[in-house]
């Protein structure tokens, strides 16, 4: 039965990110006004974390061929779902790290969308402000695939965007070149891991960055600032701005 009542919990929580993620004209607008700055008809684009795939959706609007890494199964069908008739778009139920193999994933079937295979994020949730109702419930086995051999298999992309929960660092190193722009997401609880996906953009030569708050998919500085400004607005940035995305750009 703890296990029926898990997953009617995670089809609630997923039908809430439908209307949330593909219910508002105006969410993909915002979408596609940020990522058609770095897409255009006919590139190629990694969507590492698709989730129940409204930035496929942009993606797709913009021209762009996708390919997405989507590792729970429910938001995977729902993503599937969505662009079920549309063959310039690979779902892969898979999560992306540093090497080929495969992780646990701990599910919250009442929020899947902080579903993380960090610990360490896990552990931070626990002590946060506003984290304190989140309840990683249940455990899977994933396979794991490299942003490099994604590559080789597909291309190269104009642009990766990486929303995984505390692991985008990891997601990182499996990274061996620099493509022309890519995102990944920051929490205030998680300080630590976006300075090391920070020091490893530079590593790869990345040296404009900038950052969009939340879901308000505008950037917060008019102009992309090297390495040194983005690391100190990330270190100040207060606790209640809670998450967003940093964007590094050739």
């Amino acid at each position: 039965m703890s296990g029926l009542l898990a997953r009617l919990r995670e089809w609630k929580a997923l039908l809430r990110s439908i209307r949330i993620y593909h219910g508002s004209k105006k969410h993909q607008v915002a979408l596609d006004r940020m990522y058609g700055q770095f897409l255009k008809p006919g590139d190629l684009a990694f969507d590492i974390g698709a989730h129940v795939g409204d930035r496929i959706g942009s993606f797709r609007r913009l021209g762009a061929r996708v390919v997405a890494l989507e590792p729970q199964p429910g938001p995977a069908k729902v993503a599937r779902w969505f662009h079920r008739k549309d063959p310039e778009v690979t779902i892969l139920e898979m999560a992306a790290a540093g090497e080929k193999g495969s992780l646990t994933l701990r599910v919250n079937s009442r929020n899947p969308t902080v579903s993380t295979a960090s610990s360490q994020f896990i552990a931070a949730a626990e002590h946060a402000l506003g984290w304190d109702d989140q309840v990683w419930d249940s455990e899977i086995t994933v396979p794991t695939t490299t942003l490099n051999a994604l590559i080789s298999e597909h291309g190269q992309p104009a642009f990766i965007k990486i929303d995984v929960e505390g692991f985008e660092d990891v997601v990182l190193e499996g990274l061996g070149w620099q493509v022309p722009a890519l995102s990944f997401e920051f929490t205030t609880i998680g300080r630590d891991v976006a300075q090391r996906c920070l020091d490893r953009c530079a590593i790869l030569g990345y040296s404009k960055f900038n950052v969009a708050l939340g879901e308000t998919q505008q950037m917060v500085f008019r102009r992309p600032v090297d390495l040194t400004r983005i690391s100190a607005w990330l270190a100040t940035v207060p606790d209640r701005a809670n998450s967003g995305d940093i964007y590094a750009i050739m």
